[in-house]
């Protein structure tokens, strides 16, 4: 077994158990794929302007930036 198939499996499994710790700290959101179609009317909220600085914010920009790194590092396994 190579050096780099070692590490890349240790850093797919962090990204693995990050992602699942980091999706069940966020909230539910109860509204569904319905919540575009009703609310495009609505205009910009004061939530909406400053999410990203929330940690609601922070955890889903945190959780796709996980999910591209294990999703990279498995494809690279896949390849080695």
């Amino acid at each position: 077994m190579s050096i780099w198939f070692i590490i890349l499996s240790i850093i797919a499994f962090i990204c693995c158990v990050a992602i699942n710790i980091m999706i069940l700290m966020q909230k539910k959101r109860s509204a569904g794929l319905s919540a575009g179609v009703v609310g495009m009317g609505q205009g910009d909220t004061f939530w909406d302007k400053n999410k990203s600085r929330s940690l609601e914010g922070k955890l889903e920009r945190y959780t796709k930036i996980c999910g591209a790194v294990f999703m990279a590092a498995a494809l690279v396994l896949n390849i080695i």
